[in-house]
């Protein structure tokens, strides 16, 4: 017969064992995007290119209005674009360049996430043959009331 404290201390170790396992699962891929947009965006599909071959693996969604998940992940309008993605418990609005989504997941700051307002030609995913990029920041979006800071700056 199996005594009481066998069995617990059984349970114990697999339970801690299934926690490593879900944590280890989590972390095997900290660069997991889930991606909402519009069935009908061309150049969210650019962007989510741009994301790919820099090495993040992006989960697409595709809805009809994006402003409930802007409004579950606190992107003001005015802040909004065409698409919203989520990573690493941050929110990543517009056509945000890999490399700030990179360095935001490398230095963890305490905000909201990033956004990159409007359409800025020569952004990810907006790039426009024979038109030079557009001059546009990515701006660090610091909690639900819409507050921001410059991030990084792109472009002429």
């Amino acid at each position: 017969m199996i005594s009481p404290a066998f069995h617990r201390r059984g349970l114990l170790v697999s339970g801690a064992a299934a926690l490593l396992v879900s944590s280890c699962a989590r972390a095997a891929n900290p660069k997991t995007l889930v991606v909402y947009k519009t069935p009908y965006c061309g150049c969210c599909k650019g962007w989510v290119a741009h994301m790919t071959r820099a090495g993040f693996t992006p989960t697409i969604n595709e809805l009809e209005d994006l402003a409930p998940v802007r409004a579950r992940y606190g992107v003001p309008f005015k802040l909004s674009s065409c698409h919203t993605g989520v990573i690493g418990g941050y929110v990543i609005e517009g056509h945000v360049p890999p490399d700030d989504v990179a360095r935001l997941l490398r230095e963890k700051p305490k905000a909201l996430g990033l956004t990159a307002p409007g359409m800025p030609i020569g952004s990810p995913g907006m790039e426009v043959p024979d038109r030079p990029a557009e001059r546009f920041d990515t701006l660090l979006l610091l909690d639900r009331s819409g507050r921001t800071q410059v991030f990084a700056t792109h472009g002429a």
